[in-house]
């Protein structure tokens, strides 16, 4: 692998780095009760000795909430899967953080979801690999999870705490988008957020065989655009940078200007935020740009949080969009995508690289 180090600039357009991140994603554990074969985790079915103790996660909530206001979004695995979740979840709200967490959905039972709005979690995202027990429960690796899963967030919804859903975009669920659309009306979703394949984790054994090409990405991209000014509930393209360049040519061509208010935070944020306005920390504490780029920043074990936000000559690398390589970094809409950092790694090593999966040629080349 090889990688440049030359020091970045200190000034860009989308983030104050001294501010602290946007987003945190905290995977609290690897323990899982399914066995998703694109998942992002190792998951297990059994929780690792690794793990952060109660103590330590409340003096790394004492670290962050000191420094930034980020939205903490509490993961896994199956985050439920800690006996101290509401307890890690309750301390960060009333250390002033607002709390969100991803889970699967299997394990909100009725008293749980009642257990998620007491602790102060403003939002519950559930992943759905698609809208039919038979395609989701195929890449769950659990028969019954789809039925499990929409009860979960029936009982959510009963709770009034906000409901969004989560679905990675794969070839084996590609043509049931509409459907999942479909679905995110009928149960009455604040969000649904559509992930693009990372290969990383067990994401990689699938890459062959799921992964969607460059040109078929391309019109998803364009599908979803259209879309999502279509419905009455937020359509984010995650793990999708290149939407964002997307975003700004179907706006030039319609003639559009690029607001807030025609098109929701996307006309605020950019494609790849990894290590400049979000960055992932593991369940023994480990930092790292995102939860798919499997590089470490430092660990909340050893260091304060805020001085591997600030310091680490990774999260600088990855915040100076000149050392970006190849097409992307001649390409007129860097500021606003950057391409996957995670796919370039997976592709070349080197997570400078060009994004392998982008099939648009800058004005530059």
């Amino acid at each position: 692998m090889h990688m440049k180090v030359e020091q970045p600039k200190k000034h860009h357009r989308f983030a104050n780095f001294e501010n602290g991140p946007r987003l945190i994603f905290w995977e609290l554990t690897e323990g899982c009760n399914l066995k998703c074969i694109h998942c992002r985790a190792t998951a297990q079915p059994e929780r690792s000795p690794d793990e952060m103790s109660t103590e330590k996660a409340f003096q790394v909530i004492d670290e962050i909430a000191d420094f930034a206001n980020p939205l903490l979004i509490l993961t896994g695995g199956e985050p439920l899967y800690r006996p101290d979740f509401f307890e890690i979840a309750e301390y960060a709200t009333q250390k002033g953080l607002s709390v969100a967490m991803a889970s699967n959905g299997t394990l909100i039972t009725e008293d749980i979801a009642k257990k998620i709005k007491e602790a102060g979690i403003k939002r519950v995202a559930i992943s759905f690999d698609g809208p039919s027990s038979n395609i989701h429960d195929q890449f769950r690796g659990l028969d019954g999870s789809f039925e499990k899963a929409l009860q979960g967030a029936r009982n959510v919804k009963n709770q009034g705490v906000q409901l969004q859903f989560n679905t990675t975009i794969t070839s084996h669920n590609v043509d049931y988008l509409e459907d999942m659309i479909d679905l995110s009306k009928q149960y009455g979703v604040d969000a649904l957020h559509l992930f693009m394949l990372v290969p990383v984790g067990c994401g990689v054994q699938i890459v062959e065989s799921n992964m969607l090409s460059s040109t078929k990405y391309e019109e998803v991209l364009e599908w979803f655009y259209e879309r999502s000014r279509e419905v009455d509930f937020e359509i984010r393209a995650t793990c999708a940078p290149h939407y964002y360049r997307i975003m700004r040519q179907k706006a030039k061509e319609k003639g559009e200007r690029i607001t807030v208010q025609s098109h929701g935070m996307a006309a605020v944020t950019k494609g790849c935020l990894a290590g400049t306005s979000v960055c992932f920390i593991s369940h023994k504490g480990d930092v790292r740009p995102c939860g798919y780029l499997p590089l470490k920043a430092g660990s909340v074990i050893e260091q304060e949080f805020s001085d591997i936000w600030k310091d680490s000559t990774l999260f600088q690398q990855l915040r100076n969009p000149e050392l970006i390589e190849g097409k992307c970094g001649q390409c007129e809409y860097i500021q606003v995508c950057s391409g996957c950092r995670a796919r370039a790694f997976y592709e070349t090593g080197n997570f400078l690289s060009e994004e392998p999966y982008c099939n648009y040629i800058p004005n530059q080349v």
